[in-house]
């Protein structure tokens, strides 16, 4: 199996094609670039700037190069030696046109009869033998319909209509009657929904991969990517939407012959990634948040925790309040998958009570009781979801099948024990909160945890949703004491890693995941990694930011304070910005915390508020805008710094590093689709051309500095793999010991020396005494000075950049 030493996230859409990225392949090249990281390609929805609303699994999109387009690309990357990696979609397709979806199109025209209703996920007794289709404005809408032709037209939306099913003379809502589908108002979706969707986007349905033929047709144009030596490896995306997770990698690995894998598997605190998943591990956000804290000043924890209070007037309590945005979720835009699972568990209550009659048989749990106890049990998940899979049957001689009975694993029985404690964790917690649902959930807890049972499939599949809407897309938004510590798979509750802790788990990772990717920018995140460090920077001067965000509310008043914490961070975070940015930002924050406005229901008067917020901050001549403006310059060479260490550590630490499109050059973007913008690809090539002819690096503020640092250490991963094998702390001595993150990777790899807590260095009047000792002589891969070995003042080593890259003089070469 090739693997990459890295790889380069591009965003393959319209306006930048499969042929766009192909004339890139020199520059990214020279860059140092191992593998090109390809966001979804096959066909989608109106050709979406996204591609995960995959609407045609057997082709490239044509609107990004088409099949043509990406043979073209894989060509220029082979022959520069370079790999391609691919991001699929197996969870879902997009159906927000039915008809770009030929499965969905089939499936709506002849219903149960379709050779695809069984590649759909639908509860077809739930809407009455039909397909839901949450589209219209109210029910009165219906009279909005019209018939053309052979389709059902609603405004701008067209569906089929199924064979007779209409003749001259019939309104248009009698044709719909008969039809197997109903139109139903938008607002309904989240009661009345009836098929598998993913999150709460009813435009995506969820498909049935565990069904072979279904896996098969989905996957056939991947399996000739592979085939015809197209495509080196794969990244699955949301792979915890999947019926079963592990049977999925198991038959991908087999279709793609042993190929590099990645799944994007959110791993929460202390989560490891499951034994049994045939891949080389995660997309990265788990790397993500150790580079982050360990670059967090625990000194900033108290002052920070004491702001938030003051604004929200009172302690925040991060578990209460996940626990209420999950419930948010569960009664809310989830609701209907919820509901699904209620009447499964109805059913099967029912059927357990007929199979064991009982003179005393207890009143059934009514269906909102079933409901409401799934919703609690669900709240108090501690991570994304189980992964209890149904024990292989042992046959008897007489070739009898028999079932290991599951309900008595426990955690040290193996085969799933850790995940039945965790699911048994959560019905206690429920319990312990919810007394009255006790009953219930003792009734419904062994169906949870018994896999043969569909209920407890299905609740696998429904609770990383449930975690996902309430925790990334909710809380994330009120819990604002400090952004960088508010990313996908993190817990804001630890506001730092200690050096001693980042090492051992950096280790870790170098032995059991050596392959798995580690990221600090995707098109998911929610601040780029360079507007996080520089929030980061307010953990080191958290009693100024504490003095002067109060100022900043008094010029620019906002009846939200940890809302108004959240952007001022932002702002600070992505200065300088445009207004468009900073408003469009601003709304989707305050929408997604959804306790002012909310997507469904935008509040005028406050939203007008937050604009004046944004207008106050860029309009100069303002106090706001003299404000952010001086503390931005304030702590621009601190952010620099961090933002130059938390890079030098991501590339150079285990794992196959990304850098996505544009972050060579400093990147204070914050979430989609802001950091989805245009690159300018022509003058990272015109710098990185300038710095390999000797042009000087003026400091780490510079825009080349990052080059500088990205360029030069993806090439020797790529060139000198040997130089980063193995890992061990290296310890500093002296006045700023504290201030240094070190590693060597292997006794003869290169030797990574980072500053963090920059402003509280300078404080404190810098580097003095603090030495490291070098087994080796060494040269700095970034300024080319030469050290000898023994002890090695850090200030001289640091002299020039806050980062540097010592290869031992004996491997020096080509890097």
């Amino acid at each position: 199996m090739k693997t990459p030493a890295s790889t380069y996230r591009l965003q393959i859409r319209p306006e930048f094609t499969l042929d766009d990225a192909a004339a890139l392949v020199p520059y990214l090249s020279s860059l140092g670039v191992d593998w090109l990281y390809l966001s979804p390609l096959l066909e989608s929805v109106g050709a979406s700037e996204h591609g995960y609303d995959v609407s045609g699994p057997s082709r490239v999109d044509r609107e990004r190069g088409g099949r043509e387009g990406l043979a073209a690309l894989a060509a220029a990357a082979h022959g520069a030696g370079m790999g391609v990696l691919v991001d699929i979609v197996p969870n879902h397709l997009g159906v927000a046109v039915p008809e770009e979806n030929p499965w969905w199109w089939s499936l709506l025209r002849e219903g149960r009869g379709s050779r695809y209703a069984e590649a759909f996920d639908v509860d077809w007794d739930a809407g009455g033998g039909k397909v839901l289709i949450p589209v219209l404005g109210s029910e009165e809408d219906l009279g909005l319909l019209r018939v053309e032709g052979t389709r059902l037209r609603y405004y701008e939306h067209s569906f089929p209509l199924a064979a007779g099913s209409w003749s001259v003379g019939d309104s248009a809502q009698e044709v719909h009657d008969r039809q197997h589908y109903q139109l139903i108002p938008w607002r309904e979706a989240d009661t009345r929904l009836n098929y598998r969707r993913f999150f709460a986007v009813n435009t995506l349905a969820g498909v049935r991969v565990e069904v072979p033929w279904v896996f098969a047709q989905s996957h056939a144009e991947v399996h000739r990517w592979i085939e015809d030596g197209l495509v080196d490896g794969l990244r699955i995306d949301h792979p915890d939407g999947l019926m079963d997770p592990a049977e999925y990698l198991e038959r991908l690995r087999e279709l793609s012959g042993g190929a590099y894998t990645l799944v994007e598997k959110i791993l929460e605190p202390g989560e490891v990634l499951p034994d049994d998943f045939e891949c080389e591990g995660t997309t990265g956000y788990d790397a993500l948040g150790l580079v982050d804290r360990v670059l967090v000043d625990p000194a900033g924890e108290e002052p920070l925790t004491a702001l938030d209070t003051r604004l929200r007037g009172g302690p925040a309590d991060y578990a209460a309040m996940i626990h209420e945005t999950k419930r948010w979720m569960a009664d809310g835009l989830l609701r209907a998958e919820v509901l699904r699972l209620a009447r499964l568990a109805a059913a099967q209550v029912a059927e357990g009570a007929a199979a064991e009659p009982s003179e005393e048989e207890p009143e059934p749990p009514s269906l909102e009781a079933l409901a409401e106890a799934i919703a609690e049990i669900a709240a108090h998940f501690p991570v994304y979801r189980t992964y209890l899979t149904p024990q292989p049957r042992e046959v008897t001689p007489d070739r009898r099948e028999v079932t290991p009975d599951r309900r008595d694993v426990t955690p040290d029985s193996g085969g799933g024990g850790h995940d039945a404690a965790i699911l048994a964790r959560a019905c206690r917690d429920a319990a312990v909160v919810r007394p009255d649902l006790m009953t219930t959930i003792e009734a419904l807890a062994p169906r949870l945890a018994d896999p043969d049972e569909e209920l407890c499939r299905r609740f696998q599949q429904t609770t990383g949703m449930i975690m996902a809407k309430a925790v990334e897309d909710t809380a994330f938004y009120r819990y604002t004491r400090l952004g960088t510590l508010t990313e996908v798979g993190g817990d804001p509750t630890v506001f730092a890693t200690a050096p001693g802790e980042f090492h051992g788990a950096l280790a870790e990772r170098e032995r059991r995941l050596p392959h798995s990717m580690t990221t600090l920018t995707t098109h998911d995140t929610k601040r780029s990694e360079d507007a996080r460090a520089r929030i980061t920077v307010l953990s080191e001067l958290a009693d100024e930011w504490a003095s002067t965000l109060p100022r900043l509310l008094e010029a620019a008043p906002l009846a939200d304070g940890p809302l108004a914490n959240l952007l001022w961070q932002a702002i600070l975070g992505a200065w300088p910005a445009d207004r468009a940015r900073l408003a469009q930002y601003a709304e989707k924050a305050a929408r997604e915390a959804g306790v002012h406005t909310l997507w469904t229901a935008p509040d005028e008067e406050f939203e007008a508020a937050l604009h004046r917020l944004v207008d106050a901050a860029v309009d100069e001549g303002s106090e706001a805008h003299a404000l952010i403006s001086g503390f931005a310059d304030r702590i621009a060479p601190f952010g620099a710094s961090n933002g130059l260490s938390a890079k030098l550590l991501q590339l150079a630490m285990p794992g196959v590093p990304d850098v996505y499109q544009g972050t060579e050059f400093w990147d204070r973007s914050l979430c989609d689709p802001d950091n989805r913008r245009d690159v300018d690809f022509g003058a990272r090539s015109e710098a990185l051309a300038a710095l390999d002819a000797g042009a000087p690096v003026v400091g780490p503020l510079a825009e080349d500095a990052k080059l500088l640092v990205v360029s030069r250490t993806l090439r020797l991963r790529r060139d000198r793999p040997e130089l980063f094998a193995g890992y061990a702390p290296i310890e500093a001595s002296g006045d700023g010991a504290d201030h240094l993150i070190g590693f060597r990777r292997g006794e003869r790899g290169v030797a990574v020396l980072a500053t963090r807590l920059p402003a509280r260095l300078e404080q404190s009047g810098g580097w003095g005494t603090t030495t490291v000792r070098l087994a080796r002589p060494a040269r700095d891969a970034f300024t080319g000075r030469s050290f000898e070995a023994g002890e090695v003042a850090v200030g001289a080593v640091l002299a020039a950049l806050p980062v540097a890259l010592l290869v031992p003089e004996e491997a020096n070469g080509n890097g």
